[in-house]
């Protein structure tokens, strides 16, 4: 346990962990489970092209989350594109600044134009008030974004897509198995996306579907992903390759065999985080609404660098000194980004409050409670001796070490 700031690491102290402990370790599963259905697959010589595990997966995801129609893609960038595409999207898509880059990306790869809209600090949602002030008649499309394991304000947002009739559509890439007043994400608006990276509860090594209970834009998306192949096989309208491939989809099933494993470990790391870190002056765990499912895929932290003493950059450089590579997802916010800079600047005052101090901690089922009590040592220590650190760390740098 490391008791004084010459302890850490970055001091030259010992390392807490020997190997990195990171953010989104892949969720694998079964290995032999993974192994035979890509045996079957080589076996079958049937490697892609909607061969039967994707079929298998479409329907497992589907039946998950309460919809008709799932579409399994390479990622879920390319989802979101489908979605935008089919739904014959123009002119301005309204979402939050405090999401992945690829869900502005994916607006502005079709030459659509990213509105960012600000959101509420305490949950790092977007603010529907501020999605209603931002709707203009080039207005095309609403994406609300599911943040951490909470969704969005659904119904809010619906009400506002219906009243000035504009598409509504979900970047659910951290929600799978989450729940908003007992009714799983994957049935709200026009269609919502998920993603099966690597780093996600549920990964297809890469990989994304497309979910809705919209029979027509469900079957334009499934052409459109096949280069735009109709189910008469004939060519109907442009399309792209967004399909998954059956080895992806051989881990995604894999994967989502152990989904209801994983969201209990991760549920009981939450909890643990939450408890070790109770105390800690400055640092705030991310809550969950108690009421309803989350998958606890991250475990958030927000850092208060005056009452902590050190700033939200220099306790990731801490961690990431004793080989816990935290994250600050999302920092900078969308807005702030080179690609999507304005001049004068965008002011998103709530949005660039919460990018400050932001950060992720690492979880899933790979990390311990031993782990995550060694990982909340560090924070505990780093957080309680801030001017100490900020001074040594002062000296250090002026010595040139």
């Amino acid at each position: 346990m490391k008791r004084v700031p010459t302890d850490l690491a970055i001091f030259g102290g010992p390392e807490a962990f020997l190997h990195p402990l990171h953010v989104g370790r892949p969720t694998i599963g079964d290995r032999q489970r993974f192994l035979a259905r890509l045996e079957w697959a080589l076996n079958n010589n049937w490697l892609t092209n909607g061969g039967p595990l994707v079929r298998e997966f479409e329907a497992r995801v589907a039946d998950l989350v309460g919809v008709r129609h799932c579409i399994a893609t390479c990622n879920a960038t390319v989802a979101l594109e489908l979605v935008l595409r089919a739904g014959d999207v123009t002119g301005e898509v309204i979402m939050p600044s405090m999401t992945f880059a690829a869900t502005a990306h994916a607006a502005s790869w079709l030459g659509l134009t990213p509105v960012f809209c600000d959101v509420d600090p305490a949950t790092g949602l977007v603010d529907p008030d501020h999605v209603a002030a931002l709707v203009t008649p080039q207005t095309g499309a609403i994406v609300g974004v599911h943040l951490w394991g909470r969704p969005a304000p659904v119904e809010a947002l619906a009400k506002i897509a219906a009243e000035h009739q504009v598409k509504l559509f979900f970047d659910a890439a951290h929600a799978l198995g989450c729940t908003t007043d007992g009714r799983p994400v994957g049935g709200f608006g026009d269609a919502e996306v998920f993603s099966f990276h690597a780093t996600k509860a549920v990964t297809a090594f890469e990989g994304g579907a497309v979910v809705t209970d919209d029979g027509l834009l469900a079957e334009r998306i499934r052409a459109m992903h096949n280069f735009g192949i109709g189910p008469d096989k004939v060519v109907t309208e442009i399309g792209t390759n967004g399909k998954m491939s059956e080895c992806a989809a051989a881990m995604g099933l894999t994967s989502l065999d152990a989904f209801a494993e994983t969201k209990e470990h991760n549920r009981v790391n939450h909890a643990l985080y939450t408890s070790e870190l109770r105390d800690v002056r400055g640092v705030t765990v991310h809550s969950l609404p108690p009421d309803d499912e989350s998958n606890h895929q991250y475990v958030i932290i927000l850092v208060d660098g005056t009452s902590t003493g050190i700033d939200r950059d220099r306790l990731q450089a801490i961690l990431r000194a004793e080989k816990v590579v935290a994250q600050p997802y999302f920092s900078p916010a969308c807005h702030q980004m080179p690609p999507y800079r304005t001049e004068p600047p965008l002011r998103l005052t709530r949005t660039e409050w919460l990018a400050e101090r932001v950060l992720a901690l690492p979880t899933g089922p790979s990390v311990s409670s031993e782990d995550i009590r060694r990982v909340c040592d560090v924070i505990r220590l780093a957080t309680t001796s801030g001017p100490l650190i900020n001074a040594e760390w002062d000296k250090r740098k002026r010595n040139g070490s």
